[in-house]
This record gives C-alpha cells, structure tokens and sequence, in this order.
C-alpha cells in the first residue's frame, strides 16, 4: 500500500479496478438471465449489501473504494437483470432453450396488457 501512495498510483488502481468490476458484471447478468432467469435479481442485492457493509467497515480508501463500485454495480445489475430479459424477448440475445416457457408468459401478458 506505500507503494501506491508514494508513487500516487492509487487513483490508477482505482480506476483499473473499477474497470473491471463493472465490465466483469455485464457478462455475469447476461449468463445470470440466461441460465436463472429474473428469479436472481435478490442475489445482486445481497451482494451489493455485502459490499456497502465492506466498505464501511474498512479503513483502506483503496478496499473501500472498490468495495463501494462492487456494490453500486451490484445494485445497477438488479435493473440490468430485467432490462436483459426485455433484451432477450426483442430478440436482441439468445433465449435459453430450456426456459422457453417463462418467456412464452411474458410475451402473452405483454400482448394481453396492449390491448
């Protein structure tokens, strides 16, 4: 940790890591709606939990830092998760072939509630 702050390499480790968080949570909502369906939406608000807790309880500004961008990110992938299965049912990313039932529901609702 010296290291960072004596080179003032920390803002660039924040960056870089924040980077990644979020573009680590853009493929982990495409496969959590492929596989789980919106079903998983409470598992991003427990982590994001987890991760404002971490980041309270820490004193690093480095940890907490990026334990705060784990969590608003989490908190963002519960939106993501419901805005992917509309993503899905525009035919905008595959449906899983297994679950083709759930999205037969959506559609026949959405038809439905346009009338």
């Amino acid at each position: 940790m010296e290291f960072l702050q004596d080179y003032r390499l920390s803002g660039l480790v924040i960056g870089i890591g924040t980077f990644l968080i979020i573009g680590l949570f853009h493929p982990v909502v495409i496969k959590a709606e492929y596989y789980w369906g919106t079903r998983c939406w409470w598992v991003f608000v427990v982590l994001g939990v987890a991760g404002l807790i971490g980041s309270v309880l820490t004193d690093r500004v480095l940890f907490s830092s990026l334990a705060g961008v784990f969590a608003f990110s989490s908190f963002w992938s519960v939106k993501e998760i419901f805005e992917q299965r509309e993503r899905v049912l525009k035919g905008w990313f595959p449906m899983n072939p297994k679950r083709a039932a759930d999205y037969e529901t959506s559609r026949t609702c959405k038809t439905n509630g346009e009338r």
